[in-house]
């Protein structure tokens, strides 16, 4: 078929190819009937992000390439930032974030080991994660209900002589009080990363200023998991206004190394061979000088071709993310005798991931939740519930040492046993949303 062909002519026959049998075998969707399964996330995709796909995969670079450095130019634009970095999970986004904060680098603004980071227990258990691995301490704040991010109250009560950071998530999409915690975290010169991976699109409007939730903190990190705002099958991001935290964080997402030259180019600076590092002879290779302890956590550019086209869709997966959840929203306002229902924070514009349910009555959740679960309808707990009470906490909770809690969690408690979430992703239709809708009502009623 390809003898008589360029391979750029080969090439084109295979992405059309590609894109006819996307259109064939992906593109058609079956109508909704009642008691299909709705998934409490998907993938929303086309013949663009399989062209890109496979054109990455003729292409054969595998590591970070052309499509990562697309990704991270149009991801930073759309952002509105000058940096992004592009990593291999939201987990790895949390860890890069936080282990540039470690670095010698930051001066006596760096977290050290025995430093305490102020975050929340009612979330995702890799934003604590790091800390607790590298050895500082997570000082545990409580929730409000029903919006399911930090009681600011708190945070005085949570601040200590070792306090450096403030790390937590914006919770389902719906932002925390970002204009209470940036001026608590400039007062005492804290460190604040905006955990953005279940935010991504949100907006809050600050000093008569509306940003992007991710860019009002010094870092942001996003994931690019399947269920999560947009995909690359695995991916995160992480990124910042700061220069000197760009740098850091290109450090220890690529092993550690001094050198900023990206995958395969060498010497960008003309100083490859002629300086001295540490106690390495002069003129050693730079491209070999580690500056920190750290990994390799780049994604491939197969993942990064993915997020090329779903950034350019983006902007629509968001609208209906909160169509689909004003829709669900107004057909629930006659359960709240029973159901507390989600409120955006004040002075924000959720994209929201989820559409959080608190129940009000004892037992009501478990039963709700099978009920929905029996009818083809997938629900979610909010991620750990209370952080603490799980069995990677053991030996500390045993021990008594090596986390904070301030106040008693009662409401972090409270989410743990009373709530869940439902879905309300871009591929859900109107008739998905109805028909969800009208199935908690009737749970509700029993």
């Amino acid at each position: 078929m390809f003898e008589q062909m360029t391979e750029q002519q080969a090439r084109e026959e295979i992405l059309k190819m590609t894109e006819a049998y996307c259109d064939r075998f992906h593109g058609k969707k079956k109508e909704f009937q009642e008691g299909d399964r709705i998934a409490y996330a998907s993938r929303v995709y086309d013949k663009e992000e399989m062209r890109n796909l496979v054109d990455s995969a003729l292409e054969f670079w595998l590591t970070s390439g052309r499509y990562t450095e697309e990704f991270e130019r149009e991801f930073a634009k759309y952002l509105g930032v000058p940096y992004c970095s592009l990593v291999n999970s939201g987990s790895s986004a949390n860890l890069t974030a936080f282990m540039a904060l470690t670095s010698s680098e930051l001066g006596e603004r760096r977290i050290r080991r025995g430093d305490e980071v102020i975050t929340v227990a009612a979330g995702f258990p890799t934003t604590v994660a790091p800390m607790i691995q590298y050895g500082a301490v997570p000082v545990f704040v409580d929730v409000t209900v029903p919006q399911a991010n930090l009681d600011i109250r708190q945070l005085e009560a949570a601040r200590s002589e070792k306090t450096k950071a403030v790390m937590m998530a914006h919770t389902l999409g719906n932002p925390f009080d970002l204009a209470a915690v940036k001026e608590f975290c400039d007062r005492y010169q804290l460190w604040l990363v905006e955990d953005n991976c279940d935010a991504l699109g949100s907006e809050y409007t600050i000093n008569g200023e509306t940003k992007l939730t991710g860019t009002i903190g010094d870092i942001g990190t996003s994931s690019f998991y399947p269920p999560h705002h947009m995909t690359m099958g695995e991916g995160g991001a992480v990124y910042t206004r700061h220069p000197l935290l760009h740098k850091l964080i290109r450090s220890f997402r690529d092993w550690g190394r001094d050198c900023v030259c990206p995958s395969g180019r060498d010497n960008s600076c003309g100083h490859r061979f002629d300086k001295q590092y540490g106690e390495l002879p002069l003129g050693y290779d730079h491209k070999y000088v580690y500056s920190h302890f750290g990994y390799n956590l780049k994604a491939t550019d197969m993942q990064a071709a993915i997020g090329c086209a779903q950034l350019k869709k983006f902007p629509q997966f968001v609208e209906k993310r909160r169509h689909n959840f004003e829709r669900l929203k107004a057909a629930l306002l006659d359960c709240t005798d029973r159901l507390i229902l989600p409120e955006a924070c004040p002075n924000s514009k959720p994209s929201w991931f989820g559409f959080l349910i608190t129940c009000k009555e004892e037992g009501d959740r478990n039963r709700i939740v099978q009920e929905l679960e029996s009818k083809g309808i997938q629900t979610r707990m909010l991620f750990a519930g209370n952080l603490t009470k799980h069995p990677c906490f053991d030996e500390m909770r045993q021990a008594g040492s090596g986390y904070r809690i301030v106040g008693t969690l009662e409401e972090t408690d409270r989410i743990m046993n009373h709530s869940f979430w439902v879905g309300v992703y871009p591929g859900m239709t109107d008739e998905m949303i109805d028909y969800m809708a009208k199935a908690i009502q009737t749970a509700c009623q029993r």
